[in-house]
């Protein structure tokens, strides 16, 4: 087989493919359809290979949703802005989005994000107060925690 003899698929072989790739880790709709169309099926397919994967429940974007904030907010300590833009740039609904953000408990919220504002202070080697204060915000504001909690912590914690 020469490099460039691309492998094609019939709709059975991509839709059991897909199944697989569903169930190995939540996806969303964008993610199913970009990896279709990399396998160079129709739209045509596309669409019969997508409507069997959400009637099987293989594919369900509240559920991916619900399970990337809650990842992305316990491992990666992303605030509410982060999460979701990142599920925005996957083509997620708002009413979907706002669903997903109310799986994490304020408490839990505003633990981790104390945790981390903390944890950040503790680590920042500077000595000029505004510096140190502009640092703080920094990180905590990229990694999409808002802003009325990042400068109250910022002001409370550097003094």
């Amino acid at each position: 087989m020469s490099m460039h003899t691309l492998k094609t698929y019939s709709l059975e072989e991509a839709q059991k493919k897909l199944e697989y790739y569903c169930a190995y880790q939540e996806r969303c709709h964008k993610e199913v359809v970009e990896k279709l169309k990399n396998m160079r099926m129709i739209p045509d397919a596309i669409d019969v290979i997508v409507v069997h994967l959400i009637q099987n429940n293989f594919l369900n974007e509240a559920r991916f949703a619900k399970a990337f904030v809650l990842g992305k907010f316990r491992i990666k300590k992303w605030g509410k802005n982060k999460l979701k833009q990142a599920l925005q740039q996957k083509e997620i609904s708002r009413t979907i989005i706002d669903i997903a953000l109310k799986e994490i408990a304020e408490e839990d919220y505003l633990e981790t994000f104390n945790a981390l504002a903390e944890k950040k202070v503790a680590s920042i080697r500077e000595s000029n107060i505004y510096k140190k204060k502009k640092k703080l915000a920094d990180y905590l504001l990229y990694r999409g925690w808002e802003s009325p909690l990042v400068y109250d912590a910022v002001n409370r914690l550097i003094q």
